[in-house]
């Protein structure tokens, strides 16, 4: 292992015979620091792991984990204390990862203190009220590496995980603290620039052997957690869910071609006002980490209103915000969105004053969408299938059932749906769907065989982005670098 790199990308695998453990050991050494074996996995027995391990890539972590520890196999412990026992002393190369209930027993099979073991706790459920207590247990084991893994429900369970980490390194102590599940990404993304002794990251998207374990190709290449340092900016997506979004790509290849040392994290928020009390607010939050802007999504663009000091007249009038920027003790609160929507027609159609604009929707998106347009002098008017809905936006409105969008110079569509079919877009100007991904939606396949000129929703995403990364950090980066990395993600 590379010590002089204090990073280190552990990518575990996990597959049913040796031949296919083996070829995915080949192919994760690509992107890994350390190699973990998950001998668990394995149909054949443990013990016939020796006719291969002298061909297998180095460094190696060796991992027998019991199915209550989150393995794939039912172990007695008789059966995990005698494979251990079995073992060679690890050597320079081999690691050894150990079940806190049976470091202490088997202690005599392990090395000095300062050998390669690891002595591991793992917590499905949740974060337990006595994690201090269980870090104590497992320190006084002859481990040299505590690791301890527990569900984070809410992002706000990432705090204890990051304050073991804190106390680890006080004490000088080596640990690899983990939040599960997609609420805790930030602690396996930034827990290694904090003291961490290694992260983990599955080969792909399919082979993660613990929830909201995010690929070792990302890890490397999308998050660059290799330059990740305690200056490092951080930015992020705030929403439920927000896995699936591209803005990781967009933000953090701007990071790249501007030359800033930030990163972009995706963010699932379930309570925002207690994310931002804990985690964001510099005046409450727990946490110490170089926060500097937000994006904000559904379902969090009207409630995150209430946790900031200080909201633009344009927000405050749309009533929601979806970029937060931390300035000193303060969050400042505004909106892009509409900026986002209208650069792209002014620059494929031109002015907007007196078009005759019809959009599709009623939500937060349609909203945001009437404010833009009748800023610049637009005609608007909104379909929808729930007309009552639609009457709260104080614009003339139409039921969307049986209409036809004929004479009209541009059809937005603020729905994620495909709500109109050729034959009702024909006789239409421009076609404009918010929607991003796919690039082309069936809603602008509709539009092409109704012979309309249509505009995807990426070009918005990307317009909004530029404006929230100037907002961060005072810099323009080329669209052309944001749009080219989220279509690429999307592809």
């Amino acid at each position: 292992m590379n010590t002089r790199n204090t990073i280190r990308i552990c990518v575990p695998v996990c597959e049913r015979n040796l031949d296919a453990l083996q070829n995915a050991c080949t192919r994760a050494i690509e992107w890994a620091d350390i190699v973990e074996l998950r001998l668990d996995c394995l149909d054949a027995e443990p013990a016939d792991l020796a006719r291969v391990l002298d061909r297998l890539p180095r460094p190696l972590i060796l991992t027998l984990r019991p199915s209550e520890q989150g393995g794939h196999r039912n172990l007695t412990r008789e059966a995990r204390e005698a494979f251990w026992k079995m073992q060679a002393t690890p050597g320079e190369a081999v690691w050894w990862d150990v079940e806190g209930d049976l470091a202490h027993d088997i202690s005599p099979a392990l090395p000095p203190a300062l050998s390669r073991t690891i002595v591991s706790h793992h917590d499905f459920s949740g974060v337990p009220a006595d994690l201090d207590q269980i870090y104590d247990r497992l320190a006084q084991t002859p481990a040299r590496v505590l690791k301890i893994a527990v569900q984070a429900n809410e992002i706000v369970d990432c705090i204890p995980v990051f304050r073991l980490i804190e106390r680890a390194r006080r004490e000088n102590r080596e640990i690899i603290a983990i939040a599960m599940g997609n609420a805790g990404i930030a602690t396996r993304i930034l827990g290694p620039s904090r003291g961490s002794f290694l992260t983990y990251g599955s080969l792909d998207d399919d082979s993660a052997t613990a929830p909201g374990q995010v690929n070792a190709p990302k890890l490397r290449s999308l998050y660059n957690i290799d330059a990740i340092d305690d200056e490092t900016m951080i930015c992020g997506l705030v929403g439920l869910p927000v896995m699936h979004s591209v803005s990781p790509h967009i933000h953090n290849a701007a990071f790249t071609a501007e030359g800033v040392n930030g990163v972009y994290l995706p963010f699932e928020v379930g309570n925002v006002s207690e994310f931002f009390r804990r985690m964001v607010h510099p005046r409450t939050a727990e946490l110490h980490w170089n926060l500097r802007g937000l994006s904000i999504t559904a379902p969090h663009k009207q409630a995150v209103m209430e946790c900031l000091d200080w909201i633009e007249p344009e927000a405050q009038q749309m009533g929601a915000v979806n970029t937060v920027v931390v300035e000193k003790d303060r969050l400042l609160g505004y909106n892009t969105d509409a900026a986002g929507l209208i650069e792209p027609l002014m620059k494929h159609i031109g002015a907007l004053e007196n078009r005759r604009v019809a959009i599709i929707g009623a939500g937060g998106a349609a909203r945001a969408a009437i404010w833009a347009l009748q800023k610049e002098n637009a005609s608007v008017t909104v379909f929808a299938r729930d007309i009552n809905k639609a009457r709260l936006l104080d614009v003339p409105c139409v039921s969307l059932s049986a209409v036809s969008f004929a004479g009209y110079d541009i059809v937005v569509n603020a729905t994620p749906e495909s709500p109109a079919t050729a034959e009702q877009l024909r006789g239409a100007g421009w076609v404009y769907d918010l929607v991003y991904n796919p690039i082309e939606t069936q809603f602008i396949k509709e539009a092409r065989k109704a012979g309309c000129e249509t505009l995807g929703g990426l070009e918005m995403l990307v317009a909004q982005a530029k404006i929230q990364f100037e907002l961060w950090t005072g810099k323009k980066p080329a669209s052309s670098v944001m749009y080219n990395a989220a279509s690429s993600a999307i592809s």
